[in-house]
Parts: C-alpha cells; structure tokens; sequence
C-alpha cells in the first residue's frame, strides 16, 4: 500500500484518486479551497466535477500541504496554466525525491513548456513522469475499461502502471516523456478543429481527413524535437486523439462544436465551468512549431479563429485549397 497525494479536485484529479485508491493505496485528494474539500468529505463525491461517483473509504479529501514528507507518490491534477500559481509556492518544501506524475495536458503559453518542465522548474523534483491517453474520468472511475500510458524513467513508469492499474484501467509504460506530454497537447488543439466540422455539419469523411491529418502534423513536430515516432501510433497519439475528437464528454470538442455554431470564442470561454486546455494550448503549440521549422497548418487555422477571430469555414477553405503534395 503507497501514500498517494492528488493535488487537484478536478474530474481527472478525482478520478485518478478513486483509481489509486480501488488499486489498494490511501489516497489524499487536494482541493485548494477548505469549503470544498470539506464539503467532498461530507458528500463523499465531487459533485462539481465528476457527479455521481462514490469516493472509495480510502480517499481522504485535504486542504493542507503541510506533510508532503509521508507520501510516496505526487500527482499533479491542475490545468497546465494554473501549475506554476500552484506548485511555485512549494518550492524547498517539495521533497526532491519524491516522484511527481502530471496528469495535465497543454503547453504553458509564456515559457513553451510542457507540464513536467513546469514542474521541475517550481520543485526540483527528480523523478517527472506523466500518465496520459485516451480515459475519459467519468468512464474509468465507474469502472469501464480504458487503457493509458505512463512515461518517465523506465523503472517509475513501471512502478507507476503497477500503481494505478486496476481489472478496468491498464496502464501500459513507456521512456518517451517529450513524446507523451506533446500528443496530450496536441490532440486537444485537433479536437478544437474537429468540433467546428460538426458545428459547421461539414461531415464524417472531412472529420477522418482532420484527424489523420491533424496526427501527421503532431507526429512532425514530435519527431523534430526528438520524440519517438512511434509513440504518436500509440495510446498517447492515434488513441488520444480519436477519443478527444468523438467523444460526447470532449470539452475541447464541444468548444468547436460552438464556434461552427457561430458563437464567438471568447464568450463561449466565459461560458464554460470547466477549463478547455486546447484554447490556452494553440497558441504555444504553433510557437514550438514555428521555432522547429514544422508546418502546422491545422494548428495555424484554429489560431486564427480562436484568437484573431477568422471566419471559421473560411479557414476550412483555406486548408483545402492549399498547394497539392505527396502524402
């Protein structure tokens, strides 16, 4: 039995915890505000963000930090632009040796970082992992069967998937860190551009040519900053992908979804109780590609209409009509 600290009451962060703690460890679940995390002790469910589903006995809801010596396990639940306000503040205090597990997916807009670059900047820790792949938290903490991926140093991520892993959820284990933590982000901006082809009801063989596509362009960039290629093939790539852009439960997905509604960005954003990580993401991901020298020209299309304000099916036309090419 480990000592698992989740700091994040989010769906995912909550799911995590309910995994952990079926999979036979105690679970500490942090939530930043006291209210909340008393009320997740009174209610014994997250009734905010991952409703109707039981927190086990051994999940123990917490406000404080105070004690981060007794775990042996931290994981990292925040959206990837509240990170650094979250972890900065542990800074000595955050024990070196103590492995820390991003569950979060994006790019941080002002350094071009990625969740477990983040951080290590703000504790030092020497042992980053991240756990990613297609699980959506309100299907694997009711039990339906999903399979994801742990990456680190072979040994963690081993230890790791054997930590989480349940009859239901099957973590398989991989080195590639870079590779994992650029398709959770990635994907994520390819779903925003899925979600505007059905908003626009533009069809099913136009949604099959974005998402190959959309996964080409990832795998592009993935490879010219010294990702595996074959981990885009993989759960945290194709599987990852296709979830995100097919799922009903997709937050990025049903953002675009508004958009080819001809709702405007910004007001749907305002809309949303739940953070949208492709939103905060499109902007960093064209940087690195910019700054590798890739073509994205997906990515650069959802810039456009997310942030400069593009007409949304004008923008697919503009994709169409691009310069032939080989394959």
């Amino acid at each position: 039995m480990a000592e698992v600290l989740i700091i994040g009451a989010g769906s995912w962060g909550t799911a995590v915890g309910v995994l952990a703690a079926s999979a036979g460890n105690r679970v500490s679940l942090f939530a930043r505000r006291p209210e909340f995390a008393a009320q997740l002790g009174e209610d014994r469910e997250n009734k905010t963000f991952l409703p109707g589903v039981k927190l086990p006995d051994a999940l123990e809801p917490t406000a404080s930090l105070d004690d981060l010596e007794r775990y042996d396990w931290c994981f990292c639940g925040v959206p990837t632009r509240f990170i650094r306000e979250q972890f900065a503040p542990l800074g000595d205090r955050y024990p070196k040796s103590l492995p820390l597990v991003s569950l979060s997916k994006g790019i941080e807009q002002q350094t071009l970082q990625f969740p477990s670059q983040i951080l290590h900047d703000c504790t030092k820790a020497e042992h980053l992992l991240t756990l990613s792949g297609p699980g959506h938290a309100e299907e694997v903490a009711v039990g339906r069967p999903a399979s994801v991926v742990s990456a680190g140093d072979e040994s963690r991520a081993q230890a790791l998937a054997e930590l989480v892993s349940t009859p239901t959820f099957r973590v398989y284990f991989s080195t590639d860190l870079k590779g994992v933590e650029l398709c959770g982000a990635g994907k994520n901006v390819v779903a925003i551009a899925a979600g505007i082809l059905d908003g626009l009801e533009l069809g099913d063989s136009a949604k099959a040519a974005l998402v190959a596509r959309g996964l080409a362009e990832i795998t592009r960039l993935g490879v010219a900053v010294g990702a595996e290629e074959r981990t885009f093939s993989g759960l945290a790539g194709i599987g990852d992908l296709f979830v995100t852009c097919a799922s009903r439960h997709g937050r990025n997905l049903a953002f675009g979804r508004r958009i080819g509604k001809g709702e405007k960005p910004e007001d749907i954003i305002e809309s949303m109780e739940m953070v949208v990580e492709g939103y905060n993401t499109a902007r960093g991901l064209r940087e690195l590609a910019r700054n590798a020298g890739v073509e994205m020209p997906i990515c650069e299309e959802v810039c456009s209409v997310i942030y400069d304000g593009s007409d949304a099916r004008e923008a697919v036309t503009r994709l169409m009509t691009r310069s032939l090419k080989a394959e």
